[in-house]
């Protein structure tokens, strides 16, 4: 892939403003420059920004309905009616369920938790469900990272004297659910000041304000943020404000004492002893919480994530990576199905966005096919499979195009849709899905800004290696968690070249192992290009080069640093040449 490189250099003016905010803070000048960048422009925002405190959390209370939320919850375990915590079967969902369970199952009893089957239920609130709570003497449902769209499902819980509360984060209609209380920051009628809180984050700011309300301890919440922490990275909510308290106090929470489920995710990923990342979470621990619900049910996952033994939390991490594995070779066979249609369709070379479909793709894993098409060709992507006489599928968005608008453009053709900005889910009738592609892209082509749809990486800076120094690198950790809208700063150095020793490396030698040596400073850097091997000949023909990357980790030699290459070209004035 060829990237276009967005960069500004820096005027006079914000040169003089980063020298100044960077002698207030000790630190370098480049990493000032790329806070005012973030829109940090003050000693005190950097200091809160480095040091996010538990502190500024903001009061649950200023949430739509929380009041009549904790009121209701308060009235049921007066009453010692039986509550069940529902959620959706994505790490988001379990995540929250687990975490409302966990936390209210050390005042309260009578509780109980249910995941939806993705195969027999679909997504969200069933009637199997709501049956299962009814027979069981269910009297209030906490329904969490989904309902905001299941106004039938609630109106017969309703009839048969269940009531609902809501915590989601997902997109409302004009009309909403009866139930008791719905949370959620993206009411048109909310005024809470943080609108990007994932469905786990809802769940725990009502948990937050039930302790208050209850005068429970708000360390008792503290162990629960690591639930929070892998539901934010997974779910690819902005790392921003109150998810980036939540998340940084979350992974502190991981890496120190995590709970005993997510200990033994750890553990099956091989993570132990590491520092653990946000894109620890993402690529690791997060597929194996999804593997259950893709596979086989949910509901699993919860399981394990509430298990208090650690022996047996062990099994069922066992039991779940063996669902990953699984996962992974059916992704792997439908990305390349998909790969195939796409170069099939010579028309797609003229759309904006990509529309996929076949009857014999496993609905569990149709979201991944689709985040996988949408990062290879930059289009916003739709894959569909077929259920009965229905198509169900997922959609994945590109930077700044919101996805969710071209679904609902599209709604009065569609039996169901919910979703945000990014990432959406939809089913509709089998034979109205050549129309709805139609539809859908022609949204797209009208909506859709070129560059969005181009391969850009955003630089932050130019720097030399020289600059890259350990208390650099250690300043830069500082800027974490990362995550959407709080990107690992990303950096390019011109005019490098091969010191001698760069290789090709990997199973099917698809990587570059380089050390490399910048013309200005002589300075010597290792580095490592994921899936860059056709790069390698150019590079060995001694010729320079420009590179873009992000300073990380070598996680193979303790204390030392080394580069994560993301784009490879040829130098100025070099002719570009075969793999550049």
């Amino acid at each position: 892939m060829h990237f276009k490189w967005n960069y500004q250099t820096p005027t006079p003016e914000e040169k003089k403003a980063a020298e100044a905010l960077g002698t207030k803070l000790s630190i370098s000048p480049i990493l000032a420059q790329i806070l005012i960048k973030r829109g940090i422009t003050t000693e005190s925002a950097a200091k809160r920004f480095f040091r996010p405190q538990l502190n500024d959390l903001i009061n649950p209370f200023l949430m739509k309905d929380m009041d009549v939320a904790v009121d209701r919850l308060n009235d049921a375990m007066g009453r010692k009616e039986r509550i069940l915590v529902y959620g959706d079967y994505d790490v988001d969902g379990c995540t929250a369920v687990a975490l409302v369970y966990k936390f209210l199952q050390q005042f309260y009893s009578n509780v109980d938790y249910y995941i939806p089957d993705r195969y027999d239920e679909g997504y969200g609130v069933s009637k199997q469900g709501i049956d299962y709570a009814r027979e069981t003497g269910v009297k209030l449902i906490i329904i969490l990272d989904c309902g905001i769209k299941a106004i039938d499902e609630i109106a017969y819980a309703k009839s048969l004297g269940i009531d609902f509360i809501i915590c989601d984060h997902h997109v409302p209609d004009e009309t909403m659910p009866p139930a008791v209380a719905i949370l959620n920051p993206k009411r048109e009628d909310d005024t809470f000041p943080f609108k990007h809180l994932c469905g786990c984050g809802v769940g725990f700011k009502f948990m937050q304000a039930f302790a208050k309300n209850n005068g429970i301890p708000f360390s008792n919440l503290i162990p629960l943020l690591d639930y929070v922490a892998v539901a934010i990275a997974a779910d690819l909510v902005p790392v921003t404000d109150e998810n980036r308290i939540l998340a940084f106090h979350g992974l502190k929470q991981l890496n120190q004492n995590p709970s005993i489920g997510l200990k033994a995710i750890i553990d099956i990923c091989g993570l132990n002893g590491r520092d653990l990342s946000m894109s620890d979470i993402v690529f690791k621990i997060g597929p194996r919480i999804n593997a259950s619900g893709r596979m086989e049910n949910g509901k699993e996952t919860v399981d394990l994530l509430v298990e208090k033994d650690l022996a047996a939390a062990l099994k069922k991490a066992k039991h779940i990576n063996k669902y990953n594995e699984q996962r992974k070779d059916i992704d792997k066979q439908m990305t390349e199905e998909a790969n195939q249609i796409v170069a099939r369709i010579e028309s797609q070379k003229r759309h904006s966005s990509i529309v996929l479909y076949d009857e014999n793709w496993k609905k569990g894993v149709i979201g991944i096919v689709a985040s996988r098409l949408t990062e290879i060709y930059i289009r916003p992507t739709v894959v569909l499979t077929r259920d009965g006489n229905y198509a169900t599928g997922s959609a994945r968005s590109v930077t700044g195009f919101d996805v969710y608008a071209a679904i609902k453009s599209c709604r009065d053709m569609l039996v169901n849709f919910g979703g945000h900005t990014y990432a959406a889910g939809l089913t509709l009738r089998w034979d109205d899905v050549p129309e709805f592609r139609r539809r859908f892209q022609k949204y797209v082509e009208e909506h859709i800004h070129p560059e969005q749809i181009e391969a850009i990486l955003d630089i932050d800076a130019e720097i030399d290696f020289k600059d890259i120094t350990k208390k650099m690198h250690n300043d830069l950790k500082r800027f974490g968690p990362f995550g959407p809208e709080n990107s690992k700063p990303l950096f390019c150095t011109i005019d490098v070249y091969d010191f001698g020793t760069s290789k090709v490396v990997g199973r099917e030698q698809e990587h570059i192992k380089l050390e490399l040596v910048d013309s200005k400073s002589n300075n010597v850097m290792n580095g490592i290009a994921f899936g860059q091997s056709a790069s390698a000949r150019y590079i060995k023909s001694k010729r320079s080069f420009d590179i873009a990357y992000t300073i990380e980790d070598n996680v193979y030699k303790h204390n030392d640093i080394q580069l994560q290459i993301e784009d490879i070209r040829p130098a100025e004035g070099e002719v570009e040449n075969e793999g550049l």
